[in-house]
Formats: C-alpha cells, sequence, structure tokens
C-alpha cells in the first residue's frame, strides 16, 4: 500500500488510517469509517491490520505502529489484545488515555504518536442511552484489561456506586483498582474472585472480556449466577449477538449489545483522525447495515 496519495491541483491527498489487532476480520469500524468519509466528501481509506492473518512470527505492536506510521496513515485504532501494551510504543499519553491506562487510538502528528482512548467515551454515552432508570448503584465487571479499564472509569462517573471487578489475572485486577482509587477515593471499587456473591449483589453485569468474540466462543460466567433481575451488556459486538447475551436474554434479562460502544467510540476517533464532525446518526445507521 502507498502513504499518502500524491495530491493533483486543488485536491487534497488522501485520508489514511486503520485498526491494529488481532482476530479482527468481522469488524464494522473500517465500514463506518470509510462510509463518513464518503459522506463528508473526503478521500478517506481506513485499512484492517490483523495479526491473525499474517505469517509467523507475529510482529508486536510497536512494530505495527512503526510500519503504520511510516506508511503515512493519520492514526490507528488499537483493539485487542494490544489496547495497554501500545502505550509503550507512544510518545504522548492523552488524559484520556493516561486515566484508563490503555489506549484504542494513536494518532500520528508531528513524528509523534499520540495515545488516546475513545473507548470511554464511548461506553459511556452508549451506557447512558441504554441503561435509562434502570438501577445501576452495583455492578459486577468482568475484565480488567485495555477496555475493561475504560468501561470501569466510564460506569462510576455514570451513577454506578459499588463497582466489583473480576478477572482471571489477579494483577490486572489489582492495577484497575488502584487507579481508580487514586482518582476517586477508596470505597467505589473492589477486586472479587467469589463471582456468585459479587453476582447476587449486582444489578447489572458487563463483559468487558474477549470471551464471546468469534475466535473466543463461550461466556464470561456461569450463567446459572444471572438472574431475570440482572441487566447485562458485552462490549464484544463480533458477533454482535454473543452467547452470553442470547442466554441472558432467555433467561428474561434485558440485555445490551456492544454496538453502542462500537458506534461512539468510532465517532470519537473518526474526529481524532481527520479533524473533521461525523454525524454519529449516520454512523450508527451504517454499523446497523453491516451484513
Amino acid at each position: 500500500m502507498t502513504a499518502l496519495s500524491k495530491a493533483t491541483p486543488n485536491a487534497k491527498p488522501a485520508i489514511r488510517a486503520g485498526l491494529i489487532g488481532a482476530g479482527i476480520a468481522a469488524s464494522r469500524t473500517p465500514l463506518m469509517h470509510s462510509a463518513e468519509g464518503r459522506a463528508l466528501g473526503v478521500d478517506y481509506v481506513y485499512d484492517l491490520i490483523d495479526t491473525d492473518q499474517m505469517p509467523s512470527p507475529k510482529p508486536g505492536i510497536g512494530v505495527l505502529l512503526q510500519d503504520a506510521q511510516a506508511r503515512g496513515l493519520v492514526g490507528v485504532n488499537v483493539t485487542f489484545p494490544f489496547k495497554r501494551t501500545a502505550l509503550d510504543h507512544v510518545d504522548v499519553v492523552a488524559p484520556s488515555a493516561a486515566a484508563v491506562g490503555a489506549t484504542n487510538a494513536v494518532v500520528f502528528r508531528d513524528g509523534r504518536r499520540i495515545a488516546h482512548n475513545t473507548d470511554y467515551s464511548g461506553f459511556f454515552e452508549g451506557f447512558r442511552r441504554q441503561i435509562g432508570a434502570r438501577s445501576h448503584e452495583t455492578v459486577l465487571l468482568l475484565g480488567a484489561g485495555g477496555a475493561g479499564g475504560a468501561v470501569a472509569n466510564a460506569l462510576l462517573d455514570n451513577g454506578v456506586k459499588t463497582l466489583f471487578v473480576h478477572d482471571t489475572d489477579r494483577c490486572a485486577v489489582a492495577d484497575l483498582v488502584a487507579a481508580i482509587e487514586a482518582r476517586l477515593g477508596t470505597g467505589r471499587i473492589a477486586g472479587v474472585t467469589d463471582l456468585r456473591d459479587a453476582a447476587a449483589a449486582a444489578d447489572g453485569i458487563v463483559n468487558a472480556t474477549p470471551v464471546g468474540m468469534a475466535k473466543l466462543p463461550g461466556t464470561p460466567l456461569d450463567m446459572a449466577l444471572v438472574d431475570p433481575r440482572h441487566w447485562v451488556i458485552d462490549i464484544v459486538y463480533f458477533p454482535l449477538e454473543t452467547e452470553f447475551l442470547r442466554a441472558a436474554r432467555a433467561r428474561g434479562c434485558h440485555a445490551m449489545d456492544g454496538s453502542g460502544m462500537a458506534v461512539f467510540q468510532a465517532v470519537a476517533a473518526f474526529e481524532l483522525f481527520t479533524g473533521l464532525t461525523p454525524d454519529p446518526a449516520r454512523m450508527r445507521a451504517t454499523f446497523d447495515s453491516f451484513t
């Protein structure tokens, strides 16, 4: 692929961006970005950079960022499993990424890499619109990785009083709890190992683990712990209808998919990459048109 297209008289060079991740062939993000670029009348190309499609040995995130920058991309979205490790390969960490401890959007500007996080704002807006008046004082969050950090902060800033966090990586939980307590003080978040008690106390359950993705099928917890009174959210959106959501709906739960977070994080990333103001409703319609 070439770098920025050579400009013709009275024409602007193409804007190129992309998404870096593993097992992301079904992502709807490229379609949202490229369609919005066309709608705004700009030559905007958005690449999928999927390490699952690359021969071994797989390149690390540092090499992938270097290559994208060298090829003239204006920036890249970053997803599983690189959201935390990408911070080790940037020059500047914007407050949004610093607060979460992860990045999902790296902008290349003036020879520097600037890490942002639009997962936070994406989940915040999706949650606000979908939860409504449903009780959400106590929530169980599954996953303390890069996405989990964004979700945790968004939940606590969106009215959650007590957040229980579970992850098979105990160190990730401890790091997330410490970061939240440094920002908000003690008493708002706690790591848990007993999912039965945590689920029993929670109004809702959020899956921020990769379990449920096309490449990692299954549910993130024993569905016997999920009651009809729970609302559930799965931030996985490929597939949009995960096994977790199907099982929760079968149990009578109000279940919300990852589309809200996916759309609103893309809205914010598009603006970071292009400097243009996108239309959230149009990007949502593009997301919904994906087949």
